[in-house]
């Protein structure tokens, strides 16, 4: 899935300024100038778009779990990834959010996407295992597109 579209969708979900994703990248070592944050967030069909890079997705998921939860000093900082896959977002998200098998589940079919405990914990298997399956792009979209109406409920 494009890194920019979950980056936008997490500022979206959480209401958070450039700035504010900006800080969320430096807790992680990863400076980033507003104009690079701006090119970020655009979309692809916009003029000046570039795709985010994995290494810099994965330091902001990663500052997105010590936002969202704190610095614990009894864990080391979590891996960097030099490829970032849908099934690594899931699980960092899963665990930002603190979310459990009956959370995730909750999230997809807000979001009209029915799954069961088994094929969504085939999502979080290592690569290789004989159970693991790649998490696709529909996958991730109905998980981000239910995630947001679980933290960002609508007013009215």
């Amino acid at each position: 899935m494009m890194h920019n579209h979950v980056l936008r969708s997490v500022r979206y979900m959480l209401d958070l300024s450039e700035g504010q994703l900006i800080e969320i990248l430096k807790t992680t070592g990863t400076p980033v100038s507003p104009e690079v944050m701006s090119r970020d967030l655009k979309k692809e069909d916009e003029e000046g778009y570039m795709e985010v890079p994995d290494e810099v997705m994965a330091n902001f998921l990663n500052g997105l779990i010590t936002f969202k939860r704190g610095k614990d000093d009894r864990f080391p900082a979590p891996e960097v990834e030099k490829r970032l896959t849908n099934n690594i977002m899931l699980k960092k998200l899963r665990v930002a959010f603190e979310l459990k098998t009956e959370d995730m589940i909750s999230v997809l079919t807000a979001a009209d996407f029915k799954v069961s405990e088994g094929e969504l914990s085939a999502f979080f298997r290592k690569e290789g295992h004989k159970n693991y399956r790649p998490c696709g792009d529909q996958v991730m979209r109905y998980f981000l597109k239910g995630l947001t109406a679980k933290v960002r409920p609508k007013k009215g």
